[in-house]
């Protein structure tokens, strides 16, 4: 027998190796046939990522760089075609890949649009590690009149990986052996080769319009600032799936119902932002929070900022509502910044929560008016360089945002009124301290016990023990007045 060698350095075999990609052509290869097959072996996970863009409840195949050829002669191959049957209906999408840089071809996307139409499938389905800058969006466009009756959806790979994640560690896969292959899914996705690669770049006009914005030169028609705005969106719609696949929610940008609608009413919102107020704002809604977290990036004075607003208790002295504000705030770092908002009040009282700590004081408004409100923010400097990694904005943004919430808003809870308390008569608050009284307290002819008073007996409680009865005797027949307690 040989002794048993040292295997920390080796490679363990995996269903989705990573090893041997050489170039993009193959990594899309291989990527996609990963996907597609986990989907149709795990049944929870196929079933979330298709759902969303139409598809029933079913058997779910799938099928890897299927030939078509077109009428007009030209011969088109998909990536991947999905195909989810129940009963005689029939659910068809068609799945173009890209991954590492490589983005969408508006051709190549139309031609598949194409082969829907005459083959009678329902959409096209697009993968490529491009964000959509709101949900529903498409990140490229292409001619309206291909979409009358194919959809075109589109899914990134920070999206796919955080569905993934949240299947399997949040939502469970019911069979052990499908929770594995999901499991290796999730680390293939996660590795550098597979090139699904997590937002990464501010694009190339970030320096000018940062620039332009610190020195107050920046107009609202600049397209360089246009570009940046959808930047930053895509970087926030980034965000939220990032921080949702740590918590196992749905975390979502907020936005008014003409954002939603309309992209470029948002980027146009933004845009404005950033020539007026110096700002990026974005808002986060993570559920059973307190109040949305309101993030914003200050080009001008090189800060990210992360808020949150919550209401004051309605009830009690302004010092007891700021204790309870505190209170909840054990973790939290002293240079965390308190707002208190007076009701009606155009300014707030202000300070850092280390000093408010020795000094209640120091947050209540001078004019004694009410407290409407607290707001619990941090700011952070900005990281200046485009692409992620230290000392970028992009990360500064992440990180920011991530440790707000562990730090602060996670232990923050909304404030709840005390229950009513049952009002009771003077009669009836007599009447029960008459028959909490003691039998010995109303014999007259007592003896005296060891613990008795100037004659007179102590009212003693007997302890109830688990499975005692307590019983409510009659005067009559009883020997024992009206009301009196005895347990059995």
């Amino acid at each position: 027998m040989t002794n048993k060698p040292d295997t920390t350095s080796w490679e363990p075999a995996r269903l989705i190796p990573v090893s041997g990609i050489r170039n993009a052509e193959e990594q899309e290869r291989r990527a996609a046939s990963a996907l597609l097959a986990v989907l149709s072996a795990v049944d929870e996970f196929g079933l979330a990522i298709a759902k969303p863009f139409g598809a029933p409840k079913g058997r779910l195949q799938t099928f890897i760089e299927v030939p078509f050829e077109l009428a007009d002669g030209r011969n088109v191959r998909p990536d991947g075609l999905i195909q989810v049957s129940r009963g005689k209906r029939s659910w068809t999408a068609l799945v173009e890949v890209k991954t590492g840089s490589n983005g969408l071809n508006r051709e190549q996307t139309e031609a598949y649009l194409d082969v829907a139409k005459e083959q009678g499938f329902d959409c096209v389905i697009t993968i490529s590690n491009q964000i959509a800058k709101l949900p529903g969006e498409h990140p490229i466009t292409v001619d309206k009149r291909k979409l009358r009756k194919v959809a075109l959806h589109h899914i990134s790979w920070s999206r796919i990986l955080t569905e993934a994640v949240l299947q399997k560690s949040h939502r469970g896969v019911a069979d052990a052996d499908q929770a594995w292959i999901l499991e290796e899914l999730i680390r293939y996705l996660q590795h550098p080769n597979a090139g699904s690669v997590d937002f990464s770049d501010m694009g190339e006009h970030w320096v000018g319009v940062r620039d332009a914005v610190k020195n107050g030169t920046l107009r609202h028609s600049d397209k360089k600032a246009i570009e940046l705005a959808g930047k930053w969106e895509e970087l926030v719609s980034f965000a939220t799936l990032r921080l949702g696949r740590e918590l196992g929610t749905d975390v979502q940008e907020v936005l008014a119902a003409k954002e939603r609608n309309d992209i470029s009413i948002r980027i146009a919102n933004i845009v404005d932002a950033m020539a007026t107020r110096g700002i990026m704002p974005a808002a986060v809604r993570i559920p059973n929070t307190v109040s949305d977290i309101s993030v914003q990036a200050d080009l001008r004075a090189q800060q990210i900022i992360a808020s949150v607003t919550v209401d004051a208790p309605k009830t009690g002295r302004a010092k007891t509502k700021v204790n309870w504000l505190v209170r909840q705030l054990k973790s939290a770092s002293p240079e965390v910044r308190l707002d208190c908002w007076g009701t009606r009040a155009r300014s707030s009282v202000c300070d850092l929560l280390g000093n408010v700590r020795e000094n209640q004081s120091l947050l209540i408004p001078a004019d004694n008016r009410e407290i409407a409100s607290f707001t619990v923010s941090v700011t952070q400097p900005m990281g200046l360089k485009r692409g992620a990694g230290r000392s970028s904005f992009i990360d500064s943004v992440l990180d920011t945002l991530d440790n707000f919430y562990a730090d602060v808003v996670q232990h923050l809870q909304e404030w709840r009124p005390p229950a009513p308390k049952l009002q009771r008569s003077e009669s009836e608050e007599s009447g029960k301290a008459s028959n909490s009284r003691s039998p010995a307290d109303s014999i007259g002819n007592a003896t005296p016990t060891s613990g008795s008073v100037d004659g007179r007996a102590l009212s003693q409680q007997p302890e109830q023990n688990e499975g005692s009865q307590t019983d409510t005797y009659d005067a009559e027949g009883s020997g024992l007045p009206a009301g009196t307690t005895a347990v059995r």
